[in-house]
């Protein structure tokens, strides 16, 4: 979230887009209702081709005459929905989009999101979604083992979190804070002393060291992986049901 919050920044900061081609999906305007029709109204956004905001795009809530939100001459605020520069079309949208669209979801993806709930089981993070990413107790933090989100977490924190898995159909999010924080230590090994400075006798002992506490880690990963699965299932089950 933290790369889409940039964008957006720049967004704001970059000049106003002249021509269809400066435009993109998302893009926030500001644009002169031009004319209102039944199934929509046309708005001037200034790159020479009036967008076209559909009915179904005027509001959350339901609009059965178009004239009854906006009229010719109104400003209005709008959103990039679709451009297509060879038709010369234009379709926008007065609803705000979401930051992060589900479609976009990639496990691995880093965004920076903030604490909305806590449970005895984990946190909830929201990342600009529809619905609330889960952050299992299990993986807040790679430092120690803590039984209750509130000994590390608050609600309203902001925190950078990394996709784990997402289910778009159940529309679930499993997040960590801890894979990133495991990132950050292995950074800290590549930067230890260069091996060919050792002597054989300390290069032997770092290469022990490390592998037995790779084996070791990824040996409790696995654990705990196995763990929060059932966990996370059995959460979101009842959650669902409730």
């Amino acid at each position: 979230m933290a790369e889409l919050l940039e964008d957006l920044h720049n967004e704001e900061a970059a000049p106003k887009p002249t021509t269809i081609h400066d435009l993109k999906p998302k893009m926030r305007l500001e644009g002169t209702v031009t004319r209102v029709e039944l199934f929509g109204a046309f708005v001037d956004i200034g790159v020479g081709q009036d967008g076209l905001v559909h009915i179904s795009q005027l509001s959350t809530q339901r609009v059965n005459r178009v004239s009854d939100v906006v009229k010719e001459g109104d400003q209005v605020t709008v959103w990039v929905l679709n451009v297509e520069p060879d038709r010369q079309r234009i379709d926008l949208t007065m609803i705000e989009p979401l930051a992060v669209e589900w479609d976009e979801i990639r496990p691995g993806q880093v965004y920076t999101g903030t604490v909305t709930r806590l449970e005895r089981f984990g946190a909830f993070v929201d990342i600009g979604t529809t619905r609330d990413g889960l952050v299992h107790v299990s993986e807040i933090t790679a430092e120690d083992y803590i039984r209750d989100p509130q000994e590390r977490l608050s609600v309203g924190d902001e925190v950078q979190v990394k996709v784990l898995k997402v289910d778009r159909k159940r529309r679930r999010l499993e997040l960590s804070i801890k894979a990133l924080e495991e990132h950050l230590v292995e950074e800290v090994e590549e930067e230890e002393e260069p091996e060919e400075q050792l002597t054989a006798i300390e290069l032997a002992w770092r290469q022990a060291q490390r592998a037995k506490r790779h084996k070791k880690h990824h040996r409790k990963k696995a654990q705990r992986r196995r763990v929060q699965d059932e966990i996370f299932a059995r959460t979101l089950q009842l959650r669902d049901e409730s």
